[in-house]
């Protein structure tokens, strides 16, 4: 297939298309061991941040309910706590995403903005967790979580920034007015 020559893209397949990655990059994280159970390593979060140079706001949190949504279908806790523990975590680490790309022009990149979500999940789940779950006890558990937040939330962005610099395929999407150089 010639790249060069592809059709414009129609923003509804676009954000279709994008969901689906979620989901596909969600049921592959589904499948690889975890050292504890609700530990993730985000990879379904790749193509949000890919979005957030694509989409509007609006769509964006279009694209974030879908993989919320579809995440829990996938993994059978649509219904349960669970969810709404990854819901919270979603659109809050989607909010500060957005944010931190919007504000930070040139001076925040894929991995700053990376970073910035992934702490802002984390946060919103110790939240949570203090009031759902665990009340104080949670200062034992949250250590971890912001650690592995940030360690995965730093590969995400190198991930993602490496391969949004070197992707013909993401050169050639049409990019949202507020799109700035990875």
């Amino acid at each position: 297939m010639d790249i060069q020559n592809t059709a414009p893209v129609d923003r509804h397949n676009l954000i279709a298309f994008f969901a689906s990655l979620c989901l596909f990059l969600s049921a592959i994280e589904y499948v690889i061991p975890k050292p504890l159970p609700f530990m993730r390593l985000g990879l379904a979060n790749m193509p949000i941040l890919l979005g957030l140079y694509i989409f509007n706001r609006k769509e964006t949190a279009l694209l974030v309910l879908f993989k919320v949504l579809g995440q829990g279908f996938i993994t059978g806790t649509l219904f349960s706590y669970i969810f709404l523990f990854s819901a919270a975590g979603s659109f809050a680490s989607a909010f500060v995403m957005l944010i931190l790309h919007r504000t930070g022009k040139k001076r925040i990149g894929t991995v700053g903005i990376s970073l910035g979500g992934a702490l802002a999940n984390t946060a919103a789940q110790i939240l949570l967790s203090h009031f759902i779950l665990f009340g104080n006890a949670v200062r034992y558990i949250a250590p971890v979580l912001l650690i592995s937040g940030f360690v995965t939330g730093l590969a995400l962005g190198f991930i993602t920034g490496a391969f949004a610099a070197q992707s013909k395929w993401f050169a050639l999407l049409p990019k949202n007015a507020y799109a700035q150089n990875l």
